[in-house]
C-alpha cells in the first residue's frame, strides 16, 4: 500500500494550554512511535530511529505534477549570480513600507514569499512602483507609510506558504489601528505561531491563532504602550525578528526575553543589521536579551541592495565540492550578512577547498582528495544544512548533522522527508529529535562514486529545498527524476537552469 505521510507538528502551547495537554502530548507521541515501527520496519533505540530499508513513500498526487528528469552529471564548473536572499528580501520590503520616505529595493527575490509579501502590502494601502534594474531584474520602489498599518475596517490577507510574510506581518499589525485575518495554504496551517502569539499577548495585543498554535491569526489592532515579552527561542528565531522590528511602532520600551535557548541566532543578527540600515539600534545581550527603546522610528536610507541568496548557494558550492569545481557564487561572501555563508567552511572541513571575496565564494576540491564525514553543529545554518544530508552520499564516513530540530516545523517536515528520500537510495540513517547521521553507501573502486541506484524519482514535498538537495544525487554518475520541480519557484525559480549551465555530463 502506498503511505501519504502525516504532516503533523508539535507546537509549544501558551502558559494556559501547557499543563493540560502536555500528557496527553507525550501519550500520543508514544502512540504514534509505535505505530511508525510496526508500519515502517524501524529499528527503534531509545532517541534513535536507524533505517535500515526504508519503504518509498508516494507522496505525488498522481500523474497530475510535472517530473524534471536529470542526466548524470560528470562535473561542475563556471560561476553562478545568485537570486536576492529571501530572509532579507521580504524583510526589506517591511521595513521600506513601515519607514519615512521611499525605498528603492533592488536584486530583489522573484519568488512566492515575496509576491505574497507584496501583494499583502499593496493590500493594506502601501504604494509600491516597479521599474527595470540591472541586469534585466526589477526594482522596486517603496513609498513608506511612516509608522503602524492604519484600515478602518477589516481586512483578510492570503500569504500562501511564506513564513517570512506571516511572522513579520502578523506582529507589525498589532500596534496599528483595524481588524486583520492572515492565513495561508494547508501547510501554513500546520506551522507553528503560538510563541509568537503569546508574546505579541504579552504586550496587550488582542491577537489570537487557532488551537493547534498554528494560523490562520485573527487581530484587533490598538496601541502598544510598550513593556516586556518572554518568549521560546527554540521553535524559530523568526519570532523574535518579527517582535524587534514591529517594536518601533510602539510608543514606549519593548524588552523581549529568551526564555531557552535561540535557535537560529544569525538570522537575528541579519535583523538587527537590516533595522539598523533603517534607523533603529536594538540592544543584544548575549542573545538572551533584547531591547528597542521608544522613540526611534524607520527611515529610508534611499537605497537597499539585497544580497544573493546563502542559502541557495550551498547547492552550486556543494557540487564544486562533489565533482571537483571550481564552481563560483557571486552575490554573497565574506561581507555577507547572512548566517548560511558558513555552509561553505562545513566543506572545508570536509576537505573541500573554499576561496572567499567580499562577494563570492569559490568551492573546488583537489584530484585525489577525497570529502571526509564531519560532525557538525547546524543550528546556524539549519536551511544550508540540508544540502549536507546529500554531500553525505560522496563522503567517507558518518555525518552527523546536529541541532537541526527546526527542519520539522518548515515548509513540510523535513526530517521525515530527508530520512525517506535517502530511504529510496538504500542509504542508512540514523535519526533523532533533531539530530540526522547518514551512513554513506559503498564506493565505486574505479570512480570513487557512491554506488547508488539509477532512475530513482525523488518526491519533494512542495519543498523547494527538497528539489534542488536531492538534484544533486545526479552528480553520482547516475540520471534521477524531480518530482514536482516547479516547487522550487518559492525561492529559485529557474534554479534548474542555472545547475545545468555549469553542469557537464558524461
Amino acid at each position: 500500500f502506498n503511505l501519504k505521510p502525516l504532516n503533523c507538528c508539535i507546537l509549544p502551547l501558551n502558559h494556559q494550554q501547557l499543563e493540560a495537554k502536555t500528557e496527553l502530548i507525550m501519550r500520543s507521541a508514544v502512540l504514534l512511535c509505535l505505530l511508525l515501527n510496526v508500519i515502517h520496519g524501524f529499528v527503534l533505540r531509545p532517541g534513535v530511529r536507524r533505517v535500515r530499508r526504508a519503504r518509498p513513500v508516494v507522496l505525488s498526487g498522481g500523474g497530475d505534477l510535472e517530473t524534471l528528469d536529470i542526466a548524470p552529471i560528470k562535473r561542475t564548473q563556471g560561476e553562478i549570480l545568485l537570486p536576492g536572499s529571501k530572509s532579507l528580501s521580504n524583510r526589506a520590503l517591511l521595513l521600506a513600507a513601515l519607514s519615512e520616505g521611499a525605498t528603492k529595493v533592488e536584486n530583489l527575490l522573484a519568488s512566492d514569499d515575496t509576491k505574497y509579501m507584496l501583494a499583502a502590502l499593496r493590500q493594506l494601502g502601501v504604494a509600491i512602483d516597479e521599474s527595470e534594474g540591472a541586469a534585466g531584474s526589477t526594482t522596486y520602489t517603496v513609498t513608506g507609510i511612516g509608522g503602524p498599518f492604519k484600515i478602518s475596517g477589516k481586512e483578510e490577507l492570503f500569504l500562501g506558504n511564506a513564513g517570512t510574510a506571516m511572522r513579520p506581518l502578523a506582529a507589525a499589525l498589532c500596534f496599528g489601528e483595524g481588524e486583520y485575518v492572515l492565513d495561508g495554504v494547508e501547510r501554513m496551517r500546520e506551522r507553528p505561531i503560538a510563541d509568537l502569539v503569546d508574546g505579541l499577548t504579552q504586550l496587550g495585543s488582542q491577537v489570537s491563532c487557532s488551537d493547534t498554535g498554528c494560523p490562520p491569526v485573527d487581530i484587533k489592532a490598538g496601541a502598544c504602550t510598550g513593556g516586556v515579552a518572554k518568549i521560546s527561542g527554540q521553535i524559530s528565531s523568526q519570532f523574535l525578528s518579527a517582535l524587534l522590528m514591529a517594536a518601533p511602532l510602539a510608543e514606549g520600551d519593548i524588552e523581549v526575553q529568551i526564555t531557552d535557548e535561540l535557535v537560529s541566532a544569525p538570522y537575528v543578527h541579519l535583523t538587527m543589521g537590516l533595522m539598523k540600515k533603517f534607523g533603529v539600534e536594538a540592544v543584544s545581550e548575549k542573545d538572551e536579551k533584547f531591547t528597542i527603546a521608544a522613540g526611534q522610528g524607520y527611515k529610508s536610507p534611499g537605497t537597499v541592495f539585497v544580497e544573493g541568496d546563502a542559502s541557495s548557494a550551498s547547492y552550486f558550492l556543494a557540487a564544486g565540492a562533489i565533482t571537483g569545481g571550481p564552481v563560483t557564487v557571486v552575490g554573497c561572501g565574506s561581507e555577507s550578512v547572512q548566517g548560511d555563508v558558513a555552509f561553505a567552511n562545513v566543506l572545508e572541513q570536509m576537505g573541500a577547498t573554499v576561496e572567499w571575496g567580499p562577494n563570492s565564494i569559490t568551492v573546488s576540491r583537489p584530484e585525489g582528495t577525497t570529502l571526509k564525514g564531519v560532525d557538525v553543529d547546524c543550528g546556524g545554518i539549519p536551511d544550508a544544512a540540508m544540502t549536507l544530508a546529500v554531500v553525505a552520499l560522496f563522503a567517507e564516513g558518518p555525518m552527523a548533522i546536529r541541532n537541526v530540530y527546526t527542519w520539522r516545523l518548515k515548509e513540510t517536515e523535513r526530517m521525515v522527508a530527508i530520512v525517506t528520500e535517502l530511504g529510496r537510495l538504500g542509504v542508512e540513517v540514523e535519526e533523532s529529535r533533531d539530530a540526522l547521521v547518514v551512513h554513506p553507501p559503498k564506493k565505486d573502486p574505479k570512480t570513487g562514486l557512491p554506488l547508488l541506484p539509477s532512475g530513482v524519482a525523488f518526491d519533494t514535498y512542495d519543498d523547494h529545498r527538497m528539489a534542488m538537495c536531492f538534484s544533486l544525487v545526479s552528480c553520482a554518475g547516475v540520471p534521477c527524476t524531480i518530482n514536482d520541480p516547479k516547487c522550487t519557484s518559492k525561492t529559485f525559480p529557474d534554479y534548474f537552469e542555472k545547475l545545468a549551465s555549469i553542469a557537464e555530463g558524461y
